[in-house]
């Protein structure tokens, strides 16, 4: 294993960890799997599917061997992350307008509720194996969470630093429970970025925002997970949220080792969603743009999607073009509409979640999609994690909103509701 800048190609050997080049750019791992046999992997992970408690039990740790090789069993963390439901929902199909089956991978299942688990307990374990115990991260909350919780797993300390406004009070709450010291700053996510990368050395902490390469090489993990699931055959389209675009990485990169290695025999396109209140990288792909803009403002009721100025927009772009892939971007109606649909399929999700499905219909209804594809929505964060926006639909005029019926307990009254 290696590290190489997405900019300048530099290369860097492991024993030199940062989280940028000296340009400014930011870090891949590069691995050796000259010597991996493809089919006695696809066995191993196999096997491994009856483990219990072992850290091999992890639907990340199963492919140890694709994600962190050289790391000692001692420094493993884990909570059994991954493991995450594969839903094919009839409800969800016949709202997008597909023919072909649609797949939720509902990683709101993970142990903290978010996707961010299969990244962050990868990333803790590397910083646990260098000997930090102080980790740390900047988030709009399920981040933070997620760190909270493998911190405290590991025995370690964690802090984090959230913005003052628009965030989800529920996933900070969830923080602090897990034991996380937490600051609540002026500003915003960007800011919090800015501030952990000038000084995270000198206060002893551990960065593990996706800025970090090994958050993304435990995200790997969701798109190998899907491919086991479905016996190596993929959907024609992945679709993903974009906030800070980590995971659109890390689904790429994890594509991109399938097929290089012969897991997969073609590569699904890739589409990313943004909430139009916060959708700089879409403003750039869609208008061809050389250059990126941050968004001054990003505003949308998808908190997770709240961000401005993505890290990760330069690794999201390679992945659009080495899978043919597109983006688009929807609006908070469309979002929680998407989301009500969801919810009462069954499977639920946060706001954010909800984007990919939104996004999809409209890909749909612009024929980018063709309704005889098949298509997989990622959903990233719990039902749960933003009760706010679920009273604001419930209790508002919208399309599929449940409201509470207010009535006399009378066995006639009940009877004309049913």
């Amino acid at each position: 294993m290696k590290l190489q800048c997405v900019d300048c190609h530099k290369e860097y050997a492991m024993e030199q960890f940062q989280y940028q080049c000296e340009c400014g750019g930011l870090f891949d791992i590069v691995h050796n799997f000259k010597q991996v046999d493809t089919e006695q992997l696809k066995q191993t992970f196999n096997e491994r599917l009856s483990e219990r408690m072992t850290p091999y039990a992890s639907g990340v740790w199963r492919y140890k061997e694709l994600i962190f090789p050289e790391l000692a069993e001692e420094h493993m963390v884990t909570k059994y992350e991954g493991n995450t439901g594969l839903y094919n929902v009839q409800s969800v199909k016949d709202y997008v307008g597909l023919n072909q089956p649609v797949y939720l991978k509902a990683q709101s299942e993970n142990p903290s509720g978010s996707f961010k688990d299969n990244g962050m307990a990868v990333a803790v374990s590397h910083g646990k194996s260098l000997g930090y115990d102080k980790f740390t991260c900047t988030s709009t909350g399920n981040t933070s969470s997620s760190l909270a919780m493998y911190s405290s797993m590991a025995g370690s300390k964690s802090f984090v630093f959230v913005p003052n406004k628009n965030i989800s009070m529920n996933k900070v709450m969830q923080t602090l429970a897990y034991g996380a010291k937490v600051f609540s700053t002026e500003g915003k996510y960007d800011e919090g970025i800015n501030f952990l990368q000038a000084h995270s050395e000198e206060l002893g902490l551990y960065v593990c925002n996706s800025i970090n390469p090994f958050r993304i090489e435990g995200q790997k993990s969701i798109i190998f997970e899907i491919a086991q699931y479905l016996n190596w055959q993929l959907p024609d389209w992945i679709v993903v949220p974009g906030g800070a675009l980590s995971n659109s990485t890390a689904l790429g990169k994890g594509l991109k080792d399938l097929y290089d290695l012969g897991f997969i025999d073609r590569l699904p396109r890739v589409a990313i969603v943004q909430a139009e209140g916060a959708s700089p990288f879409h403003k750039m792909m869609d208008q061809k743009a050389e250059q990126f803009v941050p968004e001054i403002d990003p505003n949308t009721v998808a908190s997770a999607l709240n961000i401005g100025n993505p890290p990760s927009w330069k690794k999201a772009k390679n992945v659009l073009h080495a899978t043919d892939g597109v983006t688009v971007a929807v609006t908070d109606e469309e979002i929680l509409d998407a989301k009500a649909v969801i919810d009462q399929s069954g499977v639920g999700c946060e706001p954010a979640s909800a984007a990919t499905v939104a996004g999809l219909k409209q890909l749909v209804d612009r024929q980018i999609v063709d309704r005889d594809e098949t298509a997989l929505c990622v959903l990233t964060g719990n039902i749960l994690k933003d009760t706010s926006a679920l009273q604001q639909y419930h209790t508002g005029d919208y399309q599929f909103s449940n409201q509470i019926i207010n009535t006399e307990l009378t066995y006639k009254n009940i009877q004309k509701q049913l």
